[in-house]
């Protein structure tokens, strides 16, 4: 039994130290302005990460593709960037008065322009946080390229030669217009030989790669994947990333947090609501909003349904009509929109309770709090956010201070005790590969929840998600830190908070915080991490709940 505790304990050791050297050397990189992520400049980076095995990269240390991480990073990179050799990594540069049109991922809200055949601009506006997230991706996605062209390139005297199986999955991939079912079958048999997975493997997965655009990306994705390492081999092309010389001399400097603070604090300002007593909630742009004016604008087509029914059907995408509605009755009765102009990415709604709840605040209008609805940030991006928006708003010379009641977190984690779906209570934030431990005192209870699976203990905030293996989980969760899950943001949050209550003094020291997450996925159990695929309507009832106590204790004050 001992000897096993010891050999954990060094893996989870071995892990650390390999998330320590991603980081070290993601800098080093940075600082240098370019690297070659298959060549000598990349080594470092690819060791370290087939040494932590990260859960959600899967079988990226076996010969066979990983076929659900490749899901899980595809819809975070964007599209068509398996073909380009060049990769560009900037700052927020113009490219948006251009006429090249962004490409959007699906689960990243981040600018791409494809600038030429071989170049793809990424426009990197949420900090380290973003850079560390993209290296890694991009790591996976070549070391799996490689994986393709040692099975199917090979070298007979002095010459490359490439299999029969890659000659049929690249005339299949090239070939213009739509495959039929056959074609298309036989196309992914002789990928699946190359690609170490069976064919009904590879057939279950393949329609999770495809676009409205293109339904057999998937063949296309495995094709340039193939030949972008098969070209490094032959033709000498080596993959390259660099970093613009903007974005290094303004990462850091809160150029885009500042901006977007800025415009909540004005349109606050022009409506005179900045001596109203202010609460701020870090959540997504809906349960807010539904919470408060779903039931009155469709009485009909919830009558008869649970309150956990209406939100479940408010999520459900065939019904964007309904949610539609919602927002407009929303914007007539209290609530401002703000879509976001800063690249920041994070949109905004203030909600006025005066005009929210006309009999309750009736000629009490002074009195009635405003609702700071800001989206989720990513990583250090949380910082920087909330940092700018609780410093005082310069007018004119007159600096003005932000009467701030409370600032409640919501967010999505990784649980390391039940599954998704679940609920945890923080007490503190330990910030993973350092020191800084942030403890606070949550006015969220487990008490507040007795109606769910809650958990409490501490959470670790993670420099990446895609960074964690079952080992270093596992270290965190059964050693003395009691750790009960993984998030990005919560001790980025609360270092702004302490900051700004506790040593600037922009806002009131006896400001009251609020910390809730629900489990978007166990990254101790297989087949339970991100990879594994979204949450579905498990995760309404969890976010659902937790807005409704956070909104109960703010008209409580």
């Amino acid at each position: 039994m001992n000897s096993l505790q010891g050999h954990t304990r060094t893996r989870a050791q071995e892990s650390s130290n390999a998330i320590e050297r991603i980081y070290i050397t993601m800098r080093h990189l940075f600082n240098r302005g370019f690297y070659k992520p298959m060549g000598v400049s990349g080594a470092a980076l690819r060791e370290a990460l087939l040494t932590l095995r990260p859960e959600i990269y899967g079988s990226i240390a076996e010969e066979k593709i990983e076929l659900r991480g490749l899901v899980y990073v595809m819809d975070r990179l964007p599209y068509g960037i398996e073909e380009c050799q060049f990769v560009n990594l900037t700052s927020d540069e113009g490219y948006a008065k251009s006429h090249v049109k962004p490409i959007i991922p699906p689960k990243r809200r981040r600018h791409c322009y494809r600038i030429d055949d071989q170049q793809m601009n990424i426009v990197i506006t949420r900090g380290r946080s973003e850079i560390y997230d993209i290296l890694t991706h991009l790591t996976f996605l070549y070391i799996e390229s490689h994986k393709i062209k040692n099975r199917v390139l090979s070298k007979k005297g002095t010459q490359w030669v490439l299999n029969r199986d890659w000659d049929k999955l690249a005339e299949a991939a090239l070939k213009k217009g739509t495959l039929s079912e056959t074609q298309r079958e036989v196309a992914v048999m002789h990928a699946a030989n190359f690609l170490g997975r069976t064919f009904e493997e590879v057939q279950a997965i393949y329609h999770e790669f495809a676009v409205d655009t293109d339904t057999d990306r998937f063949l296309r994705l495995v094709y340039f994947l193939g030949k972008g390492a098969v070209d490094e081999v032959t033709k000498e092309a080596d993959r390259e990333i660099t970093f613009s010389p903007v974005l290094r001399e303004r990462l850091g400097h809160h150029i885009h947090g500042e901006r977007w603070a800025k415009r909540i604090k004005e349109e606050l300002f022009i409506k005179g609501q900045l001596s109203r007593p202010l609460h701020i909630i870090s959540a997504n742009m809906h349960s807010v909003m539904n919470t408060l004016f779903a039931e009155e604008t469709l009485p009909k087509a919830l009558k008869e349904k649970t309150q956990n029914e209406w939100y479940e059907y408010l999520s459900q995408s065939q019904n964007q009509a309904a949610r539609d509605k919602v927002k407009a009755h929303a914007q007539k009765n209290g609530m401002t929109y703000l879509e976001d102009t800063s690249q920041a990415n994070i949109d905004v709604q203030i909600f006025d309770m005066a005009a929210v709840m006309p009999d309750t605040y009736s000629n009490k209008t002074a009195e009635a709090p405003v609702l700071i609805v800001m989206d989720y940030a990513f990583g250090e991006q949380a910082y920087e956010t909330m940092d700018e928006l609780l410093k005082p708003f310069v007018h004119a010379g007159k600096s003005y201070y932000l009467p701030v009641v409370s600032i409640s977190i919501m967010g999505k984690a990784g649980i390391l005790q039940g599954g998704k779906g679940d609920i945890m209570i923080p007490k503190s934030h330990v910030f993973e590969g350092t020191a800084d431990n942030y403890p606070f005192k949550n006015k969220l209870k487990l008490k507040h929840f007795s109606q769910a699976n809650a958990y409490g203990g501490a959470m670790i905030t993670v420099l990446g998600t895609s960074l964690q293996n079952k080992d270093i989980l596992s270290f965190f969760h059964n050693s003395s830190w009691d750790v009960i899950g993984l998030e990005m943001e919560g001790a980025h949050y609360q270092k702004a908070i302490q900051a700004a209550s506790k040593i600037r003094g922009s806002i009131s020291p006896s400001v009251a915080v609020r910390y809730a997450y629900y489990a978007s996925d166990n990254p101790l159990e297989t087949g339970s991490t991100l990879a594994s695929g979204g949450l579905g309507t498990t995760g309404v009832r969890p976010t659902y709940l937790i807005t409704e106590k956070i909104m109960e204790q703010i008209l409580s004050t």
